[in-house]
């Protein structure tokens, strides 16, 4: 039997061998980065997976990048994250951004470092200790508490994978009126509390200044930032998945350091970037 995550996504991996052509930056986006939010997924996407959520690393330039990006967008750049705002900023460290994070639970628009903004309760004490027992289950699952959400790694287990979400959903079925989600990810279960999304945190995002108003040009990587590719047409904006064509985005990108790239070129004002 396929592990369940296979499951959840053979949808969208049924495209994964579908290289699209090579779709070039739309040249009105280029010299219009006053009337454009830029919004970016992190892990997978501006910088690379890791064997545990804490062996991640900013690459050189990124965060110059990023900087210059926020100066030319009058500060309409965010990084949209299932991290937390603080784990975020020790990854991004010394540079600090506006973000989401907790997959919409945490919004932050101010720099000085104050929360802008929480969209959610944080999960009942009791259901995340019996959550976090599933860690048991094999040695290298990895447990971490966000607070608002409780995800459990398996990159150094994946023969856990099954044993994982059966005993997920045994719980879910014991407690059929808590207000959880499961979000299948690459090497993650996590769950979190339900009512908000990525999608949530951004819509949010957008009615605030200085992003209100603008175009959003959102790029993200894994089966929890389809809620934000979904909403951009509501917004005009452009979305662009990595490492897979995802349905209904404008183009795709091989790797993060693809994405890197092609911010450094926007960053430079050069016109002739391109997908692939």
């Amino acid at each position: 039997m396929a592990p369940m995550t296979e499951a959840v996504e053979q949808p969208l991996r049924d495209e994964i061998d579908k290289r699209p052509e090579t779709v070039p930056v739309p040249a009105s986006l280029v010299p219009h980065l006053s009337e454009t939010a830029i919004l970016l997924d992190i892990d997978g996407t501006l910088i690379e997976l890791a064997a545990t959520p804490r062996e991640v690393w900013v690459p050189p330039g990124l965060r110059e990048t990023l900087n210059t990006l926020m100066q030319q967008t009058s500060g309409a750049l965010a990084l949209v994250s299932g991290r937390s705002l603080n784990d975020i900023d020790l990854i991004f460290a010394p540079a600090v951004y506006p973000a989401v994070g907790g997959h919409g639970a945490e919004m932050r628009l101010n720099l000085g470092g104050e929360q802008g903004a929480v969209q959610a309760p944080m999960m009942d004490k009791e259901l995340k200790r019996r959550l976090a027992a599933i860690a048991a289950l094999s040695p290298g699952i990895l447990l971490e508490d966000k607070g608002y959400s409780l995800a459990l790694h398996y990159r150094l287990a994946p023969q856990a994978e099954r044993a994982i979400y059966e005993v997920v959903s045994l719980i879910r079925a014991e407690l059929p009126e808590a207000p959880i989600e499961v979000l299948p990810g690459k090497c993650v279960c996590e769950i979190k509390h339900a009512g908000f999304t990525k999608a949530s945190g951004v819509r949010e995002l957008m009615t605030r200044a200085p992003f209100k108003g603008r175009k959003p040009l959102f790029i993200g990587d894994d089966v929890t930032d389809e809620s934000v590719f979904a909403i951009m047409p509501d917004y005009g904006g452009l979305s662009f998945s990595v490492g897979r064509r995802a349905e209904g985005v404008d183009g795709h990108f091989d790797a993060p350091s693809d994405v890197r790239e092609f911010l450094a070129v926007l960053a430079r004002g050069n016109k002739t970037a391109s997908l692939s």
